[in-house]
Formats: structure tokens, C-alpha cells, sequence
């Protein structure tokens, strides 16, 4: 209830008429059954701006540190991501992971829609990275297909780090579904998973015009190790 309140009545009325957004291939999106939002990922407000403009409720997965934060803007945000039905997720990875995938294939089988990140964090330079294979785990096991969407100047309207986002139309493409049942019963063969990753990300990378680097993103964000100093 809270979903459809914030995206009808609350938040998404005032968004909308703020951002303006320009949406293209929307028709893409299947008005019934089970689909896979598969997105670059350049912004906090991206989970904000995909469920705002598609008709359906869309169901994402979301750092568990959103859950936990502190003091008003903590409350807020948390209230905001268990609102919009967002599912935390331990980004170290193993069971936790594994049961963020679980309650997405839940979604899928009832027929909804699920969004996923497939690189796995938000690009640091608004290049796109190298896909997990989550999506593609998603995709064998339920079945649906994947619809490709990418977010065109979101790291302009609020660039990492920035609160508060600059006022401009927002915009957003959205690719023609691409099915993967030529690979049914395939679920968990890693080159398997791998090849569809790619086309995923290659499909992004066609509709978004950005670079893309071969390399996971996260890598870039973890801390460099300090030299050790060498004794005179």
C-alpha cells in the first residue's frame, strides 16, 4: 500500500513534475507476467526514477547499509527503500546473496517484475562495468526475459556523493526484451551465465552510448593498499 501511495499520491505526482522525465521504448516493458529490469547503474536516484515512470511495481535490491543508518536521514531512507518494497542485501556475498536472488525469483514466479543492477554498485565514473552474473542466474531460473534499461544523465542530475540533485529532465531508454530460453536448464553453468551477462551488458552498452570497461567496478572502489615503507 505504501508503494502505490508514494508513486501515485505522495512522492510521484511531484517528481514527475520536477524531472520532467523523457522516457523512450516504455512499450517494452510487458504490461503482464513475469520481466527483468536489468539497468547501468550511475545514481542513488535511479531506484527512484525506473519504478516512477512504468505502470507495474518494480521490486529492487538494494545495499543492506540503507537498512541501518542513523539518526533522521537514516530513518528516512530506510523508511523509503522498505516502502517501495526494495529487498537488502549483504554485498559480501555467499547465502546472503544467494537470498536476495531467492526472494527476486519469488517476485518472478508471481508474475512481477523484478530490478537488478547488473553491475553490482554504482559506476564511479559513469562508464559501464563489467555485469555479475546474478542476472543471468535470475533469468535461467525464472525463465523471464530481460528487458534492458538505461539510465541516459541520472550521474548529472545527482552525481555520487551529492543529496540533493540538480533540477533537469531526466532520461531514460528502455531496450526490446531479450529472451534466453535457447539456454533452458542451464542455470548455473558459469560460461553459461557468463554469455548471458555480456549480451546483457552489451545490449546497455548499445543503448546507452557509454564506454564500457571489462573490469567489475567495485574493483575500483576498494581501498588501494599503502606501501610499506623500506628501512634506510
Amino acid at each position: 500500500m505504501l508503494y502505490w501511495l508514494l508513486k501515485y499520491v505522495i512522492l510521484g505526482p511531484l517528481l514527475k513534475l520536477i524531472f520532467r522525465p523523457q522516457v523512450e521504448g516504455l512499450h517494452n516493458v510487458p504490461e503482464t507476467g513475469p520481466v527483468i529490469l536489468a539497468s547501468n547503474h550511475l545514481s542513488f536516484s535511479d531506484s527512484i526514477f525506473t519504478p516512477l515512470i512504468t505502470s507495474r511495481k518494480v521490486t529492487f535490491v538494494a545495499k543492506a547499509e540503507y537498512f541501518t543508518g542513523k539518526g533522521i536521514k537514516g530513518w528516512l531512507t530506510r523508511m523509503f527503500f522498505v516502502g517501495t518494497g526494495t529487498i537488502p542485501v549483504d554485498r559480501s556475498g555467499g547465502r546472503a546473496a544467494r537470498a536476495a536472488l531467492d526472494t527476486q525469483l519469488q517476485v518472478l514466479r508471481a508474475g512481477g517484475v523484478a530490478g537488478i543492477y547488473p553491475e553490482g554498485t554504482r559506476s564511479p565514473d559513469g562508464r559501464l562495468y563489467r555485469g555479475k552474473t546474478g542476472v543471468a542466474r535470475l533469468a535461467l531460473e525464472s525463465g523471464a526475459p530481460v528487458v534492458p534499461v538505461v539510465m541516459l544523465n541520472a550521474d548529472e542530475i545527482q552525481p555520487p556523493g551529492k543529496l540533493i540533485p540538480k533540477i533537469a529532465r531526466v532520461k531514460i531508454r528502455f531496450g526490446a526484451p531479450l529472451d534466453f530460453a535457447r539456454y533452458a536448464g542451464l542455470a548455473g553453468d558459469r560460461f553459461v551465465e557468463r554469455a548471458v551477462t555480456d549480451e546483457i551488458m552489451y545490449e546497455l552498452m548499445e543503448l546507452s552510448g557509454r564506454e564500457y570497461v571489462d573490469i567489475y567496478a567495485q574493483k575500483l572502489k576498494e581501498p588501494k593498499p599503502v606501501p610499506t615503507p623500506v628501512a634506510a
